[in-house]
């Protein structure tokens, strides 16, 4: 018998796009943005990421000498949802701005009016006085497959119709600091002035809303993220009917369980979502859901990861009750949670206060030098408690710990002095994982560290 021979792929060209730009660009339009402002520099509306950033820095735009003094121009992209003049584009292009005008593919200019926007999911909607307009084509984002063809036609730089293509990278993708929106990540080239434009699968569907790009330089670098269109319609309707979105509150921050903290928690398996915070007059305090407990099921759907309970959450309109399965102290519980409304974004200020000189460092073993937090930190810090990490290197560094953290918890045992902090590593085996709790910027997290196989605290006194 003839050795079998292992078939050779054969080599398939990109598809064209002509026909998509030829029939479609006609529901794409230019959007031109105006702000005054007293300072002499700007943001532009496409979201530029640094990695390890939150998601807030943005590209600058030059200011073109015919605006008038103080005022500030930035461009961008939208993609009419119907005939009579909506327009779906990002909510990060027309928040905080005077003037939009809206610029349609056969010349005509339009004044546009913002009917609303949702910065949760940077979701934004404009009307203009326009009849008989062409209009986009939206198909199923759920439907996208990583490898899928897909092109944006939008106005980088203010170049009007600019088309540029790539594949789908990943479904699914969240990013820390983005709302935990379950992002479309392409390679498609996307630019200043693509905010807002319509990301198009090969039959010419809209399936996604170009939001952001990941970048360390300043421009495009292979990484540009787009709002699925299922939720952006979805969140467009409410923007139309309502001028605001209604979402379901639990008032519980959550993380994935990874296997690390698996073994701190005594789970044989790392799915679910352990509780990092618990708003103290929020749904989930009311029901009892204490930090570390881990949702291991929603109503009996079980919970593999972390997304897949937000995702479970965000689909429940206010005043859902849901049952919880946890994980609390070795056992297995139920809760029942009325979830609450969201309230809308407040505008709260950190306080500010005269820096103190910081109380000693002490080495724990794990490569972190600590420092008892002075009372000016912990206002600056918004009156937490625990201990700063001066340094982080070794298991800890590697684990994810960085300089700059505050160490909150040790094994869900609060730490805000070096001798408590002490007492609890002393208690540990050697080789056992402990699930340190940490606050970063404004969040919480647990980073689970393993410790030496051999005492190595003999400088912690």
């Amino acid at each position: 018998m003839a050795p079998s021979v292992a078939a050779i792929p054969v080599a398939v060209s990109p598809p064209s796009f002509a026909e998509v730009f030829a029939t479609r660009s006609a529901a794409v339009v230019d959007i031109t943005t105006l702000s005054f402002a007293s300072n002499s520099t700007t943001d532009d509306g496409e979201l530029e990421v640094e990695p390890g950033s939150d998601f807030a820095d943005r590209l600058p735009r030059p200011l073109p000498a015919s605006l008038p003094a103080g005022g500030f121009r930035d461009t961008a992209t939208g993609v009419v949802m119907d005939r009579n003049g909506l327009i779906l584009t990002s909510a990060h292009v027309i928040t905080g701005i005077d003037e939009v005008q809206v610029y349609l593919s056969d010349g005509r200019r339009f004044v546009g009016r913002v009917l609303g926007v949702d910065k949760a999911t940077d979701t934004g909607l404009l009307r203009i006085d326009a009849t008989d307009l062409p209009v986009a084509v939206f198909g199923d984002s759920s439907a996208l497959a990583v490898g899928d063809w897909v092109a944006a036609i939008g106005s980088p730089f203010g170049f009007h119709n600019t088309v540029t293509a790539g594949v789908v990278s990943a479904t699914g993708r969240y990013l820390p600091g983005a709302n935990d929106l379950p992002f479309v990540q392409t390679d498609v080239a996307i630019n200043p002035g693509s905010s807002g434009s319509p990301l198009f699968n090969e039959r010419g569907e809209v399936v996604a809303i170009n939001s952001m790009i990941l970048s360390g330089s300043g421009g495009y670098m292979g990484l540009s993220f787009a709002v699925p269109i299922n939720l952006a319609l979805e969140v467009a309707a409410q923007l139309r009917d309502h001028g605001s979105v209604r979402r379901a509150r639990i008032g519980a921050a959550f993380q994935e369980v990874t296997a690390g903290l698996a073994r701190s928690f005594g789970l044989d398996e790392a799915a679910g979502a352990v509780v990092i915070q618990v708003d103290a007059t929020g749904p989930a305090a009311t029901a009892g859901l204490l930090r570390g407990d881990i949702v291991r099921t929603v109503d009996g759907t079980r919970m593999p990861h972390y997304t897949d309970l937000r995702r479970n959450l965000a689909q429940r309109p206010p005043g859902s009750r849901v049952r919880l399965e946890l994980w609390r102290g070795a056992r297995s519980m139920t809760l029942s949670v009325t979830l609450a409304e969201e309230p809308k974004p407040g505008n709260g200020t950190a306080g500010k206060g005269a820096t103190a000189p910081a109380p000693p460092a002490w080495n724990d073993g794990l490569g972190l030098r600590l420092a008892e937090l002075s009372p000016a930190q912990r206002i600056r810090l918004g009156e937490v408690n625990g201990l700063l990490v001066r340094e982080a290197a070794g298991a800890a560094r590697s684990e994810g710990v960085r300089t700059g953290d505050v160490i909150v918890a040790v094994n869900e045992t609060a730490v805000d002095r070096i001798d408590a902090y002490v007492y609890i590593l002393s208690r540990l085996p050697p080789g056992r994982t402990a699930a340190l709790l940490v606050r970063r910027d404004k969040g919480l997290a647990y980073i689970p560290v393993r410790l030496p196989e051999r005492a190595a605290r003999s400088d912690l006194r």
